[in-house]
């Protein structure tokens, strides 16, 4: 079957980069949340695919607010903890100096901040004691304990040390895997930019992206394009700030 999608991917760069990043697959229509259906083309070898036309429309909907953080400097929270997100997001954040959370979330990380807060500073304290010898004065027991908790603490802080207040926004690859972190931004209203699969509940979501959010090249390529909104804001504040 020839699709929309097929049919007009030549004539948009981005539907022919998210074509080529297999994007447009969704999942099976038995796993199709109902808020997907609008988004849905047709089916092809029993898979449905997802049109790129109005996949297009939503990232640039969401582009648009990234843009908008990115001007006025604000921290935008990364989070993916699935196999295929874990490296994109890493390397998505690091680009622009923004935290990430690329495995499990942890409860609390936004509404009780504070606590949160509490284990990435304690966890920054006992590195900065080791790299200054300060924790020669304890036993090698001692000291492999020490060692064992600060591994600990940095598989699951470490994304967050740039973290000093509650983001502003989060972008998260797969609302339905990353529920936990979707229910506490909403729970304390911090809008959500998410790029979700068809069996995600998009209506959960402000900032839906509606496209394939299992495959790494796809994954990849929204990373990008949320990363490069992020860095035009900043370029456009900056560009302002000298003409004023």
């Amino acid at each position: 079957m020839t699709n929309g999608t097929e049919a007009n991917k030549e004539m948009n760069p981005m539907i022919d980069a998210m074509f080529k990043a297999g994007a447009h697959f969704a999942y099976s229509k038995t796993r199709r949340h109902p808020s997907a259906k609008p988004f849905i083309f047709g089916v092809k070898n029993r898979v449905e695919i997802f049109d790129l036309e109005k996949t297009v429309e939503q990232l640039n909907i969401a582009k648009d607010y990234v843009r908008s953080l990115g001007e006025a400097g604000t921290v935008l929270l990364f989070v993916g903890g699935k196999n295929e997100a874990k490296d994109a997001i890493k390397a998505g954040a690091d680009v622009i100096g923004m935290p990430y959370v690329a495995g499990r979330w942890i409860g609390g990380t936004l509404t009780n901040f504070s606590a949160i807060r509490g284990r990435v500073e304690k966890m920054e304290d006992l590195i900065s004691k080791r790299e200054k010898g300060e924790l020669a004065k304890y036993t090698k027991k001692e000291r492999l304990i020490i060692d064992r908790e600060i591994d600990k603490l940095k598989e699951m802080f470490s994304g967050l040390s740039k973290l000093k207040s509650a983001p502003k926004a989060l972008f998260i690859i797969d609302a339905k895997r990353e529920h936990n972190a979707l229910a506490e931004a909403n729970t304390i209203n911090i809008p959500v930019v998410s790029l979700s699969g068809s069996d995600c509940d998009l209506t959960a979501v402000k900032y839906a992206i509606p496209a394939n959010d299992s495959a790494l090249r796809s994954v990849k390529l929204f990373v990008d394009e949320i990363v490069g909104a992020y860095r035009e804001g900043v370029a456009l504040a900056a560009k302002k700030k000298l003409v004023a």
